[in-house]
């Protein structure tokens, strides 16, 4: 059997600025995902109406209502203003990584994605703390519950954006390389058989990328929104 390639993200095209900025697959798939969005976005909410009464405009409806009660359950009403945030980071996550299903590789399989999702969070969590607890408390409140706690709470300014675009990141490639290794054992198996077309990689390999685009894309999309949610929360005073 042939050898297993797992590659990163392939490079189309250089922009010759600043030493040069490599436009990759990701770049690409990500304004395809964009594009969609908008699409999706503009059909949704296509001459909307006070009773609603188009199927787009009850299923957009039942998306901001759902996105708003989520919201408004993990953080408290006072940040029902983070709704659109939450629900831009949530189907940026899911079809991103359902993108996939067609042959294009996810967006979540680049660390770049992932890591620049979560500096947005650690924006807000700083931006929430200096906002309700000013700039004094804010930086207080990394000397509680002790003094001498302080450096560990400081390095939470780090490893917090760094776990959670490492934990999406490296779920969504372990599945990616998973897959990988099936469709490998799979072609070995049908040459073994003196099969002269690989009849075994299909029917599993479609199954199992169901599991780990769709169940798992779900999956790691709400757990990165919620741990979103929580940490902006938990550094505003109790209300």
């Amino acid at each position: 059997m042939g050898k297993v390639n797992i590659e990163g993200p392939r490079i189309f095209f250089t922009i010759p600025l600043f030493g040069g900025i490599p436009i990759t697959e990701t770049v690409i798939n990500l304004f395809i995902v964009s594009g969609l969005l908008l699409i999706g976005s503009l059909i949704l909410t296509h001459k909307l109406e006070k009773i609603p009464r188009k199927p787009t405009q009850i299923l957009a409806e039942k998306i901001v209502t759902m996105i708003d009660g989520m919201v408004e359950e993990t953080m408290g009403r006072r940040f029902a203003g983070f709704a659109p945030f939450i629900l831009t980071l949530f189907a940026s996550s899911l079809f991103g990584s359902l993108i996939g299903l067609v042959g294009l590789r996810s967006t979540t399989q680049d660390f770049n994605t992932t890591l620049t999702w979560a500096l947005c969070t650690a924006f807000f969590i700083h931006y929430t703390g200096f906002k309700y607890s000013g700039f004094k408390g804010y930086l207080h409140s990394f000397a509680e519950p002790y003094a001498f706690m302080t450096p560990i709470n400081m390095l939470g300014i780090v490893t917090t954006p760094m776990s959670m675009s490492l934990r999406h990141f490296a779920n969504v490639l372990g599945g990616s390389a998973i897959m990988t290794l099936i469709y490998w054992a799979l072609a070995g198996a049908s040459s073994s058989l003196t099969l002269n077309i690989p009849i075994l990689q299909v029917g599993v390999p479609a199954i199992m990328s169901l599991y780990f685009d769709l169940f798992s894309g779900c999956i790691q999309a709400f757990i990165f929104c919620m741990l979103t949610m929580v940490y902006v929360s938990n550094v505003a005073p109790s209300e």
